[in-house]
């Protein structure tokens, strides 16, 4: 905190984005971060999508089972009504949210709150996803994270659907996708456009 010619306590706001592949390690690190603001007696609140039911109906859960208490919401105009006197806000799986989730972020920083988004960058075709893009463009910060391919072993590019299923929000864990780099995505798409 800073003290402006006033006097008043003056919170910088920013824009923190974690984004990247399934199985990267996203959520782990808003936890991380979310635990941190907590330690340091900030007030914090997590929102994830309420579609995310995977490991909890209400905690933000990681893929190797950390898990934070969260509040899950149907749109991002909720997080605004639900985090007044809140110094720090994370929300998880922001690929689901509305396109709102930008403005919505970018009036809390200017409030001067710390805005924690984690989300996929792309969907499973390799498609820039919901408003990930956008947050990432006007984030004062952005740590893009990386899942191991399970084919080679280089860095993951993509999580890859490995069912059968068109529709682009499909939750799952590792029977439905897999993270793979840019050679072994290629290949695996030619191999099902053929199979």
């Amino acid at each position: 905190m800073t003290a402006n010619l006033t006097g008043e306590a003056h919170r910088p706001g920013r824009i923190e984005v974690v984004c990247g592949s399934m199985f990267s390690g996203k959520t782990e690190e808003l936890i991380r971060r979310m635990r941190r603001a907590q330690f340091a007696r900030q007030r914090v609140e997590i929102f994830k999508p309420s579609i995310d039911v995977r490991y909890s109906d209400e905690d933000v859960v990681s893929h190797d089972q950390k898990h934070i208490p969260s509040t899950p919401i149907d749109s991002s105009a909720s997080i605004l009504l639900l985090a007044n006197d809140i110094d720090v806000v994370g929300i998880d799986e922001a690929q689901f949210f509305d396109m709102g989730l930008v403005d919505v972020c970018n009036e809390l920083a200017n409030r001067g709150v710390r805005v924690i988004v984690a989300g996929l960058d792309m969907d499973f075709r390799g498609v820039p996803f919901g408003p990930m893009p956008a947050l990432c463009a006007i984030a004062d910060d952005v740590t893009k994270v990386h899942a191991i391919c399970v084919r080679c072993g280089n860095l993951a590019y993509v999580s890859h659907r490995k069912v059968e299923n068109d529709k682009r929000v499909l939750l799952g864990e590792t029977q439905e996708y897999e993270p793979l780099c840019r050679e072994c995505y290629k290949k695996a798409v030619r191999s099902q456009a053929e199979g």
